[in-house]
Order: structure tokens, then sequence, then C-alpha cells
């Protein structure tokens, strides 16, 4: 294509004012992130108060064609051109001759400096294929040129090319609003662009609630996220390491056990994991697997498959038990350790234990509502743990849901099948059931169960009558006192825990949270 040459000032226009057609379009298409075309949407360009909207197919058009006053430098008459590459030009002046190439979005990608006339080749500084302006000045004299590139600098002008392309105004921006969608808006460098533009949906915002939170809410970040740990390891084991903290004059160990790809910007979920009598937190992290001291953390380490969890294991006093207030005090102060050293969820610390483990999470979970999301016990009952009673006082029953869930053998000759069913279920219920108009929750107590009744499988029973933000789920099985629950009959070890159900319903109910 035969290029065409542009003067930079005519000599008619030697030492005066001139009118020069200044220009710009900014067009495109709106879109939401599905690539549906977006009606009505209200596309402003900010600085020089330009309104229009989107049609049916998406697409918006912001066009401007006035009459500018540009005053010639004195003598400066010359011309410049693109030739396949190839930049001409030639001037009177003794000034020179500055170029200036800018892409679609009005970055500058070349510059450079001429005097008096000739050429210069462009492949020195520009050679991706696009559309570009080149901004010619003399003195106070200044042309632009449209011009497009297919790799090789083959050049061609548009009807418009003589036209000056109007200087976007520091700091403008175009602005796309629209109905349920986030407003959107994109700093421009020209005023001369196309845009491709994806809205995205608005997030609703989050219900709020007299107690807890919205299923699937926001997580909440610690104090410790975007720092390092201060904590002091006493030692390190073979899947975590073990840390104390002073609690009532007491020196008080735990275990914990951080995922692989621990980011301390990223708010994690908490699982305490409570041992039972005759075991102890160590085994949660180098202990061989069997029915009485399985590992990891019950199962839930293997199925944290993102590392989406820390993982932290408290040890009960020297005779493996826990004898209630004081332990109550030492997994409240270990919680905010937690907070204050590690990038965590507050919104989602979830605890859980086997037999006497399980009684101390059971009893955790009448006292510590507002710590605790969600608990799951395995084998609990109501007897040889201290149950905090109703009070104000910090480690004091409170009148408040919790979601909870149980696993429980129906021929579990150590701790009582029916004492778990009709004494620590109700105590539960009686605080879950639907929130009233005034945000208080009801008495569930009355609905009851559905039970396993055979010699093998096993029923999970999710009631009805409790608040949906804080469920029930309650699963018997025809087995005796272990927690890793089967279906294929065998009450024995040799059956292998790897067999068992709980790990994975126990990971569900977790999850919906």
């Amino acid at each position: 294509m035969k290029a065409k040459r542009l003067s930079l000032v005519s000599a008619a226009c030697v030492a005066a004012l001139c009118s020069s057609s200044f220009a710009y379009t900014i067009s495109g298409k709106v879109s939401d992130d599905q690539g549906k075309a977006l009606k009505d949407v209200n596309v402003s360009l900010l600085k020089e108060g330009k309104i229009t909207k989107t049609n049916d197919k998406g697409e918006f058009t912001i066009h401007e064609e006035e009459v500018g006053i540009h005053q010639a430098y004195k003598g400066a008459v010359g011309y410049v051109n693109i030739n396949n590459g190839i930049l001409s030009y030639s001037q009177s002046s003794t000034s020179p001759v500055q170029v200036k190439i800018y892409n679609s979005l009005g970055n500058q990608v070349f510059e450079k400096k001429l005097q008096g006339s000739g050429t210069y080749d462009l492949s020195k500084g520009l050679s991706a294929k696009g559309t570009y302006f080149a901004q010619v000045s003399v003195g106070s004299a200044k042309q632009t040129i449209k011009f497009t590139t297919d790799g090789n600098y083959s050049s061609s002008t548009g009807s418009q090319a003589s036209a000056l392309m109007k200087d976007a105004q520091q700091g403008e921006a175009i602005q796309f609003v629209a109905t349920d969608y986030d407003t959107l808006t994109i700093k421009l460098g020209t005023l001369d662009t196309t845009l491709d533009v994806k809205l995205t949906k608005t997030a609703p915002a989050e219900e709020t609630f007299k107690f807890g939170y919205a299923l699937g809410n926001e997580p909440r970040k610690s104090k410790g996220c975007g720092k390092a740990s201060s904590l002091k390891s006493n030692r390190k084991v073979e899947n975590g390491e073990q840390f104390s903290i002073n609690v009532g004059g007491k020196n008080r160990t735990f275990f914990i056990t951080l995922p692989k790809n621990y980011d301390n910007t990223k708010p994690h979920k908490l699982l305490i994991a409570n041992h039972c009598m005759g075991s102890k937190a160590e085994d949660f992290v180098h202990h061989t697997p069997d029915y009485d001291h399985p590992t990891p953390y019950y199962g839930q380490q293997n199925l944290d498959k993102n590392g989406d969890y820390i993982f932290v294991a408290p040890q009960g006093n020297d005779n493996g038990t826990w004898n209630g207030k004081e332990d109550h005090q030492f997994v409240d102060e270990m919680i905010t350790t937690m907070f204050d050293n590690y990038c965590v969820d507050t919104t989602r610390v979830f605890a859980t234990g086997f037999s006497f483990g399980a009684m101390f999470t059971n009893s955790l979970a009448q006292d510590m509502q507002e710590r605790l999301r969600a608990v799951a016990v395995y084998a609990t009952a109501d007897y040889n743990i201290w149950l905090p009673s109703a009070g104000s006082g910090r480690y004091d029953a409170k009148d408040l849901p919790i979601a909870w869930m149980a696993v429980h053998g129906r021929n579990d000759g150590v701790c009582n099948y029916d004492r778990a069913k009709n004494s620590a279920l109700p105590r539960i219920l009686k605080r879950n059931g639907k929130a009233d108009a005034n945000g208080n929750f009801t008495d569930a107590s009355a609905e009851k169960p559905k039970e396993n009744s055979g010699n093998t499988g096993h029923v999970c029973y999710d009631f009805t009558t409790v608040d949906p933000r804080f469920p029930v789920k309650f699963c018997s099985w025809p087995g005796g006192h272990q927690w890793t629950a089967h279906d294929n009959g065998s009450m024995n070890v040799g059956a292998g825990w790897q067999e068992t159900w709980v790990p994975e319903e126990v990971h569900k109910f977790f999850e919906q949270f």
C-alpha cells in the first residue's frame, strides 16, 4: 500500500494559529465472566464526562470529533510518513524531530530524537505486530499517525490518519456500572482504544446473626496472619513439633502439625484432636496406626489434600486423663496461642476425640461454643468427666448451640451407648433448635434418631428440627468400644482400621462450614 504523506505543518499555517482536527473513539464489548453479553451497562469516560450504555450485544462506543487550536512553530515546515517500517522526516527549522510511538493502550514503547531530514528504521525499536500511534513533534508542532504492522512493518493509514489524536487527561479512566455486578474502573493512557471487558457478579452480602456465622461465611483472619511464629519448639517429631505454654502455673504441652504448603497469609482451619485415656498427644504425630491410637489425627490429616488445616493435639495430665476446668483453660489459651502465631480462620476451629477424649471434647462443647464451630465425638458418654455448670463465668456452661456429630457402637461395653443417646445427645439438641424471630434457639430434644438395628452396616441420622447452621448428626453401628467403625461385621482389630467410614463422614461434616 502506498503510504500517505502527512504534513506536520502546512506553509499556510507558518507563524499563525491554525485549526486541526482532534478525534478519539473508545469502543468495546462488555460481558459477564461466562462470556454472556451484558446490555444496559453504564459506561462512563470519567475525565471527559462522556456517558453511554451497552446495546443488546454488549457493545459500546464513545466517539468525539472536535476542532482544536494548535499553534505552529514559526518556520517549521515539514512532513513525516511511515512506509514498510521506515520513518521518513523532513523539516526546515533547527529544532529536533521528536518521535514517540505508543501501543493501542497508550503505553509508550519507543522514543527517538532526530535532527534535520532523513529516514529511520523502526525495526530498531519496534517489532511486535499490532496497531500503533507515531507521535512526531517539531517544536510546538505535533502530528500523530495511526498505523498497523504485521511484523514486517507494512503500514496503512485510515481515513482519519491526518487527525491529531486527543491525549488522555492525567488520571483518565473508563468505568463500567451494572446492577448485580462489581463496578469496574480501567485506567486509560489513550483515548483511542478497543476494550474487551468482563464484569464479575457481586457477591451477596453475608448474612449476620445474633450468634454464629452463615454457612460458607468468609474466613476471619487471626492475629498471626502475615507474621512469623514466635513460638519456641521443645523438639521436633516425625509429624510435627512439640510446644509448651504456662497455664495457671503449670507447664502444658501440645503438638502442632502444619501443612507442608503452610502460607501465613492464608487463614487455615484448625483441628484439635483430644487423646483417649491410656494414650497421649504424641501418638497423633508418630504412632503406628491401630484402633485405639489412630494417626494422623483420627484420619483427618490424610483427607486434607489441599493443606487447608493446621492440626494440634493437647496433652492431658500425667495420667492421660482430662481433669476439668483447668483443662478447659489450657485448651482455651492454646487456641489463643495458635491465633497469635499462625494464620487461622477463627470461625472454623473444630475438635474431635475418642472415649475419654470424646467426653472431654463434649465437655468443651458446653462452654466454648464461641470458639469451637463444630465437634465430632467417638464413643462419648456422660460419666467420669467434668461438665461445666450453668453460669456467667468464662468456663461455665453457656446456653448456646454448637454443631455436633457422634459415632457410637451399640455394643460398647466401656462408654455406654444409651447414655450417649439419652443424655449427651438431648443436651445438645435442647440448645440447637431452629432460631425464633428474635434469634433465640429453641429446643429440638423431642426428635429421636434413626438407629442401626442389624449386625452389619451403620446409620447416620441428620436431625431435621435443628437450626441448619448448627447441624446434629448421630451415627450408630453394631460395634464395640472403638472409633474406627466399619460395615463388614467384624469387630476385631484384624479387620484393619483403614476400612473405617468414620474419617470421611467427619471430614464432610466439618467441610460443610
